[in-house]
């Protein structure tokens, strides 16, 4: 982005040259990438007598931080505050076909300063970066608590007329059009995220937000109320949006994760009846679905140490098991004998008890029906070589 334009610090300010300084939220539509599918909030402050207008945005990160993706996992990943001109802004969001919302707050001038105040703290080097949290602290929650946490009233929100949704609810409403995102979510996220969310946790995606501001009131310590938001509108409007938008083809979209997951279950079902009329073992199988297995539960495994909220507790690990990986050679080799492994038994265990398990927690599209393909797999192996 283009050099930012500055305020003067909160400390150099007249008392009434905050007359002309608003600050706005501006909450953002999804894009086409994967980490822009929740959207996105940013400040907005306009000093009309300084003629200068820029933008606060707690979502700055760089793929080229080592070790980057093994960081995100982990939740081991840095955010950043930056600042840009509105004007840059603006063109950058017209460009992706995003849509901006604007929510002018109804600020004391006292507010203002406070605000802009914690701002030039925040973009200092020494605290320009944050550790990010997709839940608890992100570019949304970072814009409203230094927004709430410097008025000098008490913010208060409109009942809730909905049902609590859980984490896991709100990432579905998002990837709803991109099954494969949705998938990957499913994947990692454990059983906490089935869990209700009360309004501060539900904050966490920019829309949310936008709706409790819209309807958020301040009461000061003198018992006066006034509406947070004293104007909203669009800057780019959806229809505006949806226009510019670059639609994109993606073949893959069409191929869903259940589809892949039932062609895999014929595979394992039908081979397997196979062997039993034939009296053959198909190894090459078995070894492909340890690897499999093996590989996604390591990623599994690894979630348990990582910092994201909701991903530790994940009974999905006992249907994609890390231990297919050191039972693979020792397996197979005893397979290709015509005897069994212990990990026969322990896996036919652990995937039932998986499929069990997830009455408690949804699970990532397709992994119940691979699930169940090997357990009945595991089943035939293991009565084939009792009747032996």
């Amino acid at each position: 982005m283009a050099q930012a334009a500055k305020t003067a610090p909160a400390d150099s300010l007249e008392a009434n040259e905050y007359d002309g300084i608003t600050i706005s939220l501006l909450t953002c539509g999804p894009g086409e990438e994967v980490y822009t599918l929740y959207g996105h909030t940013a400040i907005r402050i306009c000093d009309t007598t300084r003629h200068a207008d820029i933008v606060v945005n707690y979502g700055m990160f760089s793929f080229r931080q080592n070790f980057f993706v093994a960081r995100f996992i982990l939740g081991l990943t840095d955010y950043m505050i930056g600042i840009t001109s509105f004007s840059n802004f603006v063109d950058e969001y017209t460009y992706e076909g995003r849509w901006v919302y604007e929510q002018v707050l109804n600020l004391r001038q006292e507010e203002k300063k406070a605000i802009i105040a914690a701002i030039d703290e925040n973009s200092k080097p020494e605290n320009a970066t944050y550790r990010y949290n997709c839940f608890y602290n992100n570019c949304t929650t970072r814009a409203r608590d230094i927004l709430t946490e410097n008025i000098s009233g008490k913010v208060g929100y409109a009942p809730e007329t909905w049902d609590a949704p859980s984490f896991r609810d709100m990432c579905h409403s998002k990837t709803a059009d991109h099954r494969w995102s949705s998938f990957g979510n499913d994947l990692v996220l454990g059983v906490k995220a089935d869990l209700k969310t009360d309004r501060s946790e539900q904050q966490f995606l920019p829309e949310n937000l936008m709706r409790d501001f819209s309807e958020a009131t301040i009461t000061d310590s003198n018992g006066e109320t006034r509406k947070m938001v004293r104007e909203e509108r669009y800057i780019i409007s959806r229809d505006m949006a949806a226009g510019i938008r670059p639609q994109t083809a993606d073949g893959f979209q069409a191929i869903t994760p259940r589809m892949c997951a039932c062609l895999i279950a014929i595979i394992i079902i039908g081979v397997t009846i196979y062997e039993a009329r034939r009296r053959k073992t198909f190894w090459i199988l078995d070894a492909a679905t340890l690897v499999a297995t093996g590989l996604a539960g390591v990623v599994l495994f690894l979630m348990i140490f990582s910092q994201h909220p909701t991903v530790s507790l994940n009974f999905q690990i006992l249907i994609l098991n890390p231990i297919s990986l050191i039972a693979l050679y020792p397996m197979i080799k005893l397979e290709r004998k015509g005897k069994i492994h212990w990990w026969h038994k322990g896996q036919t265990a652990c995937l039932a008890l998986g499929i069990a398990a997830g009455l408690v927690q949804h699970y990532a599209e397709g992994v119940l029906i691979l699930a169940l393909s090997l357990l009945i797999r595991n089943t035939v192996i293991l009565m084939r070589n009792k009747k032996q």
